[in-house]
């Protein structure tokens, strides 16, 4: 790993949290996710479930938590299971994990090798009631792809037809939106990266510089702090390409008069930033561009006023929402009789704002957690905003990540450049 240690606290204290809401007499076992192939020999980069590593902090391939609080042998309440190392193994993959290693960086105590899992599970099994599985729950999965996380379920579920199963994931739906203080910690270190390579940036571009270089400048800052690397595909989108919303091309020069809508955040610690800012190529917003910028600014002031602990999430999109449509207007992208006119189904602003502007991040950049319940204090949001027109070749977007607090919410990325006046300044500098 490139970033500094993680004090185990960090997992003792989720993993505490987890346990407290299993039912009496339960096992929870949580595998990682496996290495998949790519083509060849070849595999793609490996990260596993991030319920394994919110858990224990691991990031190795073929580890394996299990919670076992009512067991009446006390060592085996929390066991970490491990590939062994040998040398032949860390000859080729390099250094695998010790025991020592492992438990200073998950807290627990108990670190068994991977080929006695069978048999030790088998122990566990005889005596617990109920037992949580877990598997990947989001609103937004692909269910068309092989699910690699049921391979385990249905093997526990086939070796052990007559327990009582449960599904974890529920429950880490409900726990991973709040965020520790421990977490937040990390979260603001990946945040202070990102904000870094922002800044190098804002001084690097100017006409006739291609989008992947701008790229490279990212990549050498986030690095150089011992960031992982991106946490997510960046986005550097320049004129028109910037009403792609997923656009990671990054192959195009950026020129004269353009805009560059840029999205990305560094990942620290497996924990996630998430930056977007649309800053002119030259250095110099027109008057139009700064209009349409200070339109979604609006917006996004508007979402950070309001998006407080105690607001349910369906009337602060339905607030945000009326504030789009409020400064379509005065930039005259809409009209009132467009308003009037609308299909409530498909309302006009949508022609211009077509993708929704908060999600949970933290372990995960879309983390898991609620979009209909009230917002809670220790969540963390993004607010990103933005007004795309096509008439105009231009998309601009702007995003910050908001911890909600007790008495309303801090702004992670406060301070860094967001006004138009703000951007130029460093520009011309």
């Amino acid at each position: 790993m490139k970033y500094l240690p993680i004090g185990s606290k960090l997992f003792e204290h989720n993993r505490q949290r987890f346990i407290k809401k299993m039912k009496p007499n339960s096992v929870a076992i949580f595998p990682a996710s496996p290495v998949i192939p790519k083509s060849g020999d070849a595999q793609y980069g490996y990260k596993p479930d991030a319920d394994v590593i919110w858990l224990s902090g691991i990031t190795q391939e073929k580890t394996v938590v299990i919670l076992y609080p009512d067991n009446p042998d006390k060592s085996m309440r929390e066991v970490l299971v491990l590939l062994q190392p040998n040398e032949l193994l860390e000859k080729w993959m390099g250094h695998k994990l010790r025991k020592n290693e492992a438990t200073a960086i998950s807290g627990i105590k108990n670190i068994q090798w991977l080929d006695g899992l069978d048999t030790m599970l088998q122990v566990m099994m005889n005596s617990a009631d109920t037992v949580y599985l877990n598997s990947n729950e989001h609103n937004r999965l692909d269910t068309e792809l092989f699910r690699t996380d049921l391979l385990f379920v249905n093997q526990i579920m086939k070796n052990y037809p007559l327990h009582h199963y449960d599904r974890a994931a529920k429950i880490m739906r409900e726990l991973r939106p709040i965020k520790t203080k421990e977490e937040v910690a990390v979260i603001k270190e990946a945040v202070s990266i990102t904000a870094k390579a922002f800044d190098r940036v804002l001084k690097f571009v100017e006409p006739g510089v291609m989008e992947y270089e701008i790229e490279a400048e990212i990549t050498h800052e986030f690095l150089r702090n011992r960031a992982t690397g991106h946490a997510y595909g960046c986005i550097i989108a320049s004129g028109d390409r910037a009403r792609t919303l997923h656009y990671e091309e990054n192959n195009q020069e950026c020129k004269d008069g353009e805009l560059i809508l840029m999205d990305f955040g560094a990942q620290y610690g497996n924990y996630n930033a998430d930056l977007s800012r649309t800053i002119p190529v030259n250095g110099k917003y027109t008057k139009r561009q700064k209009e349409v910028y200070d339109a979604v600014l609006a917006v996004h002031n508007h979402g950070k006023k309001i998006l407080k602990p105690g607001i349910a999430f369906p009337d602060y999109m339905k607030s945000i929402n009326a504030e789009m449509e409020k400064q379509l207007l005065k930039i005259g992208l809409l009209t009132k009789a467009d308003i009037k006119n609308q299909d409530p189904e498909n309302p006009a602003f949508r022609k211009y704002f077509y993708h929704g502007v908060s999600h949970h991040i933290g372990i995960v950049v879309h983390d898991v957690g609620s979009y209909t319940d009230v917002v809670r204090e220790g969540m963390m949001f993004t607010i990103e905003p933005g007004i795309y027109i096509e008439d105009e070749q231009m998309g601009i977007r702007i995003e910050n990540d908001i911890w909600i607090t007790k008495t309303g919410n801090t702004d992670l990325f406060k301070g860094i450049p967001i006004t138009t006046q703000e951007i130029e300044a460093v520009m011309k500098r």
